[in-house]
């Protein structure tokens, strides 16, 4: 099978379509409200009761109550709950959707940080001192592809389709997060490069579980 998608950073119900008609396995929806992709649950709601129910919809929340991450949830019918703000791994047991973490990379002390992490999953992205996610500029995939050796890696970061080829190759991930790096402004998706990122991750397989895959019981 290909390499799981994940298309961040949905805003719009022509850009959850047009994602999964270019072969998305999972839809991202930022509950974050300082983010340009900011989405409130009500318009998250909406968009993905339009949508297919094969597709896997992913909150990202940055550091939310688990009350709260619950009630959001619930509310959008969520799959799945993306902790993207350095949350403790118990609020992995608080939420009541199959959750994974997201570590920010800066320097390569980091990795071990991530290696001592008891996250089966772990999302991998760049840091910035000002913002979570969404900076378009990547990280060492180097320190993915050593990271990958003990756990399964969404890989996402300054991804775009001039780049994902030799980022497949040299992090070897077990799926793709992208946002920025398929946009026409943030928020707004470009279809043209959506299909072209689609494109180039043609013919790159996986040999792991998929984080999103409607199969898998959870993703910690």
């Amino acid at each position: 099978m290909s390499l799981p998608i994940k298309v961040c950073g949905i805003t719009r119900l022509e850009d959850a379509q047009a994602a999964i008609a270019c072969g998305a396995q999972a839809l991202g929806f930022i509950f974050h409200k300082p983010s340009p992709r900011y989405v409130t649950p009500e318009q998250a709601r909406g968009i993905i009761a339009e949508l297919p129910p094969f597709v896997v919809n992913a909150g990202v929340f940055v550091g939310e109550s688990a009350q709260e991450m619950n009630r959001i949830a619930a509310l959008c019918a969520l799959d799945r709950i993306q902790l993207h703000g350095g949350e403790a791994a118990e609020t992995l047991q608080a939420v009541e959707r199959p959750a994974y973490r997201a570590f920010r990379l800066k320097e390569e002390g980091d990795v071990a940080a991530v290696e001592a992490a008891p996250d089966q999953t772990v999302l991998l992205d760049t840091f910035d001192p000002d913002q979570y996610g969404g900076t378009g500029r990547a990280f060492n995939w180097e320190w993915a592809r050593r990271i990958g050796k003990t756990r399964r890696v969404i890989l996402a970061g300054g991804l775009n389709p001039e780049n994902v080829a030799r980022a497949l190759a040299t992090a070897q991930p077990a799926a793709l997060d992208v946002s920025t790096g398929v946009e026409a402004a943030p928020g707004i998706k470009d279809a043209e490069r959506l299909a072209s990122f689609f494109t180039a991750v043609k013919g790159h397989n996986f040999s792991t579980p998929s984080p999103w895959s409607t199969g898998h019981a959870s993703a910690q």
